[in-house]
């Protein structure tokens, strides 16, 4: 059984910089396209970026393009989203979720991805 773990979430000061991980355990990473969503209190979940399995493939919404990464590590069973320039309206609970996918797709559509996080949250306030 898959499992994906969040991690790297907490407060943050505008401008800030943070680094989430997704680390899975009971599967490896290398046929599977993964993605981050978000969200805020009183909003509905967001993509925010994926990425294929090989890496090749990443999309992102344009609300973060130019200030977050997504990359991933598959011998390690980890991706990452590295957040820079963070704005408050980037605050909330972040999910990665898994569906396996040995191309190179990947979506930001939520019904696409099958086993899902508990999340991190991520606070931007000064």
């Amino acid at each position: 059984q898959l499992h994906l773990v969040e991690s790297g979430g907490g407060l943050v000061q505008p401008g800030g910089s943070l680094r989430l991980s997704c680390a899975t355990s009971g599967s490896t990473l290398d046929s599977s396209m993964i993605a981050w969503f978000r969200q805020a209190p009183g909003k509905e979940r967001e993509g925010v970026s994926c990425i294929n399995n090989r890496g090749s493939t990443t999309n992102y919404a344009d609300s973060v393009k130019g200030r977050f990464t997504i990359s991933r590590d598959n011998s390690g069973n980890t991706v990452y989203l590295q957040m820079n320039s963070l704005k408050p309206e980037d605050a909330g609970i972040y999910y990665c979720a898994w569906n396996w996918r040995p191309d190179s797709y990947c979506t930001l559509t939520q019904g696409r991805y099958t086993i899902w996080g508990q999340g991190t949250q991520v606070i931007v306030s000064s």
